[in-house]
């Protein structure tokens, strides 16, 4: 039985450019070296320069073994979880501070593989940053849901919680149980596993020291409600605390905490489970009913917002329906979230001229045209803005473009 992952549906609220950077390096890095047997020189130079030698590792070795593969295959499922997992840890952490602790990984994971293996051996290949990123994610978005791959006969589609997927699946099974069972060779296992010890301790430590913004969703949010239930739970056990509590006003003050972090609960869970609807209906093309879905998610979280291409599906669903306020709502939303897309500066064009054409209000339309003519790179875009930026400052009484 084979399970992929192969998406999330969470946020990712700028473009992963290192991401994109570091796919593109490793494939290149394959294209050049990957047939090196082929000619001596290369191979001599992939030897000495690309692979890490555990018994006599030269420095530059701790990062270049990171870009080198040993076959397709391994490439691919270096890359894809790459792709699944390190966009959204790409856009959380920002550009450069992920190029670094995607580097650092890498370093580290070496290094461990070195102090374990006791004979003389060669490590390469991206496994160790790439474990890294996928328990940064973990401890990121543990509450994600991650979409698998199951083939086994026939393929299946399956979501699951992230915590499942890559706790059970990739961590224990993968490179635990797995080469226990083969009696494979556990000592580049090993790369893997501190490659997961530095991801999780360094993006807690991110978390901890505030380096990277914290929210609801995060390891640390579920851990603290966890700590709230098991400390009220401990306190009712005390006959005296549970009497004062059922007659007095500790009862009051101790059931709101309670019933807060009940709703809190049920508020996320509920919020995870229209995502997953509304992703599911858009992969099969059921825009009315990701709109529907859409709006019960705004219901209970108005300032909500779904993954990038998602919430652009649903925005231009209302569109597409002639639904205009319900569909600059979605763009809005979308142009707030995801503000360095390189889709945003068309995103709030549209909705400049949705504000002037569609819903006459002509204040909003100044605002989001004015914005545009500063930033908008194509003529014929250049040229479609200032012609309704003159509409909307005539409307107004306000000296034309």
């Amino acid at each position: 039985m084979l399970v992929i992952p192969i998406r999330t549906e969470s946020d990712i609220s700028r473009t992963p450019f290192v991401n994109f950077g570091l796919i593109g390096a490793n494939i290149l890095c394959f294209a050049v070296f990957g047939a090196s047997a082929m000619n001596p020189e290369l191979a001599a130079f992939r030897s000495q320069y690309l692979v890490f030698h555990s018994d006599a590792p030269a420095v530059y070795q701790f990062l270049t073994y990171q870009f080198l593969h040993a076959d397709m295959w391994h490439l691919f499922g270096n890359m894809l979880f790459l792709w699944v997992f390190g966009n959204s840890v790409n856009a959380k952490m920002g550009q450069v501070p992920y190029l670094l602790f995607y580097l650092a990984a890498g370093v580290f994971a070496a290094w461990g593989y070195g102090v374990v293996t006791t004979v003389p051996s060669q490590l390469l290949g991206a496994s160790g940053a790439i474990a890294a990123i996928t328990s940064a994610y973990l401890v990121l978005f543990p509450r994600s849901r991650v979409t698998v791959l199951v083939w086994f006969f026939f393929i299946h589609f399956f979501q699951v919680r992230a915590m499942i997927v890559i706790v059970l699946k990739v961590i224990v099974w993968d490179n635990i149980v797995s080469p226990a069972l083969s009696a494979a060779d556990a000592v580049a296992q090993s790369a893997h596993l501190w490659g997961y010890l530095f991801g999780f301790v360094g993006a807690m430590s991110m978390l901890l020291l505030r380096a990277l913004p914290r929210d609801q969703y995060d390891i640390l949010a579920l851990w603290k409600r966890w700590n709230q239930r098991r400390e009220f739970a401990a306190t009712m056990r005390d006959p005296a605390a549970a009497a004062t509590a059922k007659h007095g006003s500790v009862a009051r003050t101790g059931s709101s905490d309670s019933e807060a972090i009940k709703k809190e609960e049920e508020k996320i869970d509920a919020i995870g489970e229209l995502r997953s609807q509304i992703s599911e209906h858009l992969d099969r093309e059921s825009i009315s009913d990701a709109c529907r879905t859409y709006e019960e998610l705004v219901a209970l979280d108005d300032q909500h917002c779904l993954a990038e291409r998602y919430q652009l599906k649903v925005a231009r669903g209302y569109y597409d329906a002639s639904r205009f306020s319900e569909a600059a709502n979605a763009f809005e939303r979308y142009i707030t979230v995801y503000r360095d897309s390189i889709e945003s500066i068309n995103v709030r064009l549209l909705l400049g001229i949705i504000y002037a054409r569609d819903l006459k209000q002509f204040e909003e339309a100044d605002t989001h045209l004015t914005k545009c003519q500063e930033r908008l790179q194509d003529a014929s875009r250049q040229q479609q803005c200032k012609a309704w930026l003159s509409r909307v400052r005539a409307e107004l009484g306000r000296p034309a473009v």
